[in-house]
C-alpha cells in the first residue's frame, strides 16, 4: 500500500508543480500586488467597493452572464434533445457541426457579429432593403449584440453536457410511461426532463462561470458601453497603469466565481458533472 501511494505521489508530481508554477504563483502575485500598491493596505478593495462604476461594471457583468446562460441553456437543451433523439447515422454529423465553432477564433466569430449587426451591416440593410426599417437599429454596441454573440460562443458549452447526460437516458422509461397512457407531452415533463436536471445544472453552471470573465466578445458587441468586469480591469491596468485596482478586481472576480462554484456545489454534484463532461 505504501509503494502505491509513493507511485502515486510521483505520478501526481509533475502536474502539481506545473499547476503551482503557472497557476498557483501568479495569482499569490496577483494578491500580493492587490495589498502593496500603490501603498500596503486593503486601501484597493475599499476603493473598488466605493466605486460605482465598479459596482455597475460587476452587475453588468452578472446580468449578462444570466442571460447569457438562460438562452444558452434554452437553444442547447432543444440542440442536445435534437441530436440524442436522431438516427444512429445523423449523430457524428450532428456533433461535428456543434463543434464546429471552435476551430474558429473567437475574435474572428465576433468580427462577424460586427458586420451582421452594424449599422450599414448585413441585417440593418436587408431590414431596409424589404421595407421593414425606415432607419438603422441599433442592434450593437448593447447588452442586446453582446448577450447574441456570447450565446453563439457559448451554446456548444452547453450542449455538450446535456449530450452527455441524455444519451445515459434509456428511452424505455418514455416507453412505459405511453404505454401506460401518457401523452408524449405527459412523458417528457414526468419522466423524461426530471432525468436530464443534472445536465441542465452542469451546462448552466459551465457557461455561467466562463461568461464571468469573458472579455473579446463584450469589449468588441460592447463598444465601451456595456462594461463587464474584464474589460474594466483591462482599463485599469492598460490605460491607467492602476496595477493595485486591477489586481484587486481580479481578486475579486475570482472570489465571486468561487463563491458560484461553492453555492452550486451544495446543488449539483460537480465531480459527477465533470466526469460526465469529459
Amino acid at each position: 500500500m505504501t509503494s502505491d501511494k509513493a507511485r502515486y505521489w510521483l505520478l501526481a508530481l509533475p502536474a502539481l508543480a506545473v499547476m503551482a508554477i503557472f497557476y498557483i504563483w501568479p495569482l499569490v502575485n496577483i494578491w500580493a500586488i492587490s495589498v502593496t500598491e500603490p501603498v500596503p493596505g486593503f486601501g484597493n478593495y475599499v476603493q473598488g467597493a466605493e466605486s460605482q462604476a465598479v459596482t455597475t461594471s460587476f452587475v453588468i457583468t452578472f446580468r449578462v452572464a444570466a442571460l447569457t446562460t438562460v438562452f444558452c441553456v434554452i437553444l442547447g437543451y432543444i440542440c442536445a434533445y435534437a441530436i440524442a433523439n436522431t438516427i444512429r447515422r445523423a449523430k457524428p454529423l450532428l456533433i461535428a457541426l456543434v463543434l464546429l465553432p471552435f476551430w474558429v477564433s473567437v475574435l474572428i466569430r465576433s468580427f462577424s457579429w460586427i458586420v451582421l449587426l452594424g449599422r450599414s451591416g448585413i441585417v440593418n440593410d436587408a431590414l431596409r432593403d424589404v421595407g421593414v426599417i425606415e432607419r438603422p437599429l441599433r442592434l450593437m454596441h448593447n447588452e442586446f449584440g453582446v448577450v447574441l454573440a456570447m450565446v453563439h460562443v457559448m451554446l456548444p458549452f452547453a450542449v455538450l453536457p446535456l449530450l452527455a447526460n441524455m444519451r445515459g437516458i434509456s428511452p424505455a422509461y418514455t416507453d412505459a410511461a405511453r404505454g401506460l397512457g401518457a401523452s408524449e407531452l405527459t412523458a417528457f415533463r414526468l419522466v423524461y426532463l426530471p432525468q436530464t436536471l443534472p445536465g441542465i445544472g452542469s451546462a448552466a453552471l459551465l457557461v455561467f462561470v466562463l461568461s464571468l470573465g469573458f472579455y473579446i466578445t463584450p469589449a468588441l458587441l460592447g463598444g465601451g458601453r456595456v462594461l463587464m468586469v474584464s474589460e474594466y480591469i483591462t482599463y485599469q491596468i492598460q490605460e491607467f497603469l492602476n496595477w493595485g485596482l486591477g489586481s484587486a478586481l481580479s481578486v475579486a472576480l475570482l472570489v465571486a466565481t468561487a463563491l458560484v462554484l461553492v453555492i452550486a456545489g451544495r446543488f449539483l454534484n460537480l465531480k459527477n458533472a465533470l466526469l460526465e463532461r469529459s
